[in-house]
């Protein structure tokens, strides 16, 4: 498969295990090294590591970033849709869009980290039932967004983080500019048929839609991270078009991120 979408670079900056200080260092050297959007993520715990670590909360900490930043585009990968009413969600992108400059990517999920839940107070409910929120809180935040004075600045990106074949892909397929998966080789051809059958039923053009996918990450056998030659180069010939990178604090270590943004400039070479 190939794409006439330009190769971007991402880089997730997980908000654990870090003093505010060190996450504003590693956002700005991410920018200065040339990666393309910088994410956080939408928890209020760690997700591995010590459980009870340093954590910090995540709209908050994008809107710290708009200011910061000047070039990149920003958002949650992804934020947990039951955290927030949709409306109010609507809000908080419109301004965060407009904090930005128009550099905000609205990244939504269902929601899977039970502790959080606990934690805050928030109905885990099931898998499903989250699901099912997802999808009626989705028309509701792009219609809130049509309603806001002042409007976005654009029509905000929605990026929907998910591979449920059923429920998820459907969601992508009527409502996301990009979708975001963990997925490769042939799950992942398997997941792309899929989700172009759900883009055929809904009446929406697969060719719309940005293919986007987590890279570098260490497996849970321990295995030293794959190369962008490899790894990143498999997945852009699948039609992957945004590459993400996921780094820990308290240092984060962006060497794989510079590995990866030097690929993608000798590919556009």
């Amino acid at each position: 498969m190939t794409s006439q979408r330009k190769l971007r670079i991402g880089v997730q900056l997980q908000p654990q295990h870090a003093e505010y200080a060190q996450i504003r260092d590693a956002v700005q050297r991410a920018e200065d090294l040339g990666v393309d959007v910088a994410f956080n993520w939408d928890h209020f715990y760690p997700l591995y590591g010590e459980p009870e670590g340093k954590h910090f909360e995540c709209w908050t900490m994008l809107a710290a970033w708009a200011e910061q930043t000047s070039r990149v585009e920003i958002g949650a990968l992804v934020t947990c849709n039951s955290y927030r009413k949709p409306q109010l969600l609507a809000d908080m992108a419109r301004t965060v869009d407009h904090i930005s400059d128009g550099r905000l990517i609205l990244g939504m999920g269902s929601g899977w980290f039970e502790k959080d839940y606990d934690e805050y107070g928030y109905d885990f409910k099931t898998a499903g039932k989250r699901l099912d929120d997802l999808r009626d809180s989705l028309p509701l935040v792009k219609e809130r967004l049509g309603k806001l004075n002042p409007a976005p600045t654009r029509a905000i990106p929605v990026l929907i983080g998910g591979g449920g074949e059923k429920k998820t892909l459907k969601l992508v397929a009527q409502y996301a500019d990009i979708w975001h998966t963990f997925v490769g080789g042939s799950e992942l051809d398997h997941k792309l048929e899929v989700l172009k059958k759900h883009c055929a039923n809904v009446g929406r053009d697969f060719a719309e839609i940005e293919i986007s996918a987590g890279v570098g990450g260490r497996g849970r056998d321990g295995k030293q991270p794959r190369t962008p030659e490899d790894e990143g180069q498999a997945l852009v010939d699948q039609g992957v078009t945004l590459l993400t990178v996921g780094v820990g604090g308290p240092d984060y270590d962006l060497s794989m991120v510079e590995k990866y943004v030097a690929w993608r400039d000798q590919l556009s070479a």
